[in-house]
């Protein structure tokens, strides 16, 4: 873990090589991109709590996502994404990211999602598992 930039509870963390083609025409990761590294880690988090996001039964979406691009990240570059947990509704969970150099610990992004749990085939939120809400940062 790096020094933490946003506030919450470090939950999980993936690390990632940057590919070639999350550049843009700038030389830089394309801003797309942090979203799909949030996703990834937030993923593989809820997969790691034995949680699903295949669109089945009950499950997360997000209704709200954010990034803040503090430096640059150009290829070739390893990265590690961090997950923290924020505060738990009833049925809502803030989620948020920080991606930074698995090596030297410069922070890249900053970005935060609000996932909602809902019952898929009833289209309405649903109460939060467990797990999630002991794993949230109040």
């Amino acid at each position: 873990m790096s020094e933490q930039a946003i506030q919450g509870r470090f939950v999980h963390s993936e690390t990632f090589p940057v590919r070639w083609g999350d550049l843009d025409a700038y030389g830089h990761v394309n801003n797309t991109v942090y979203f799909r590294f949030f996703e990834e880690a937030r993923i593989r988090w809820f997969a790691e709590q034995a949680l699903t996001a295949d669109g089945q039964g009950d499950g997360p979406v997000i209704v709200t996502t954010s990034a803040t691009f503090r430096q640059e990240l150009t290829y070739p570059a390893t990265i590690r994404v961090e997950v923290y947990t924020g505060r738990a509704g009833n049925s809502s969970l803030e989620t948020r990211y920080q991606v930074v150099d698995a090596e030297d610990g410069t922070i890249y992004a900053t970005g935060e999602a609000k996932v909602v749990w809902i019952d898929h085939d009833a289209g309405r939120p649903t109460p939060l598992p467990d797990r999630l809400r002991e794993l949230s940062a109040g």
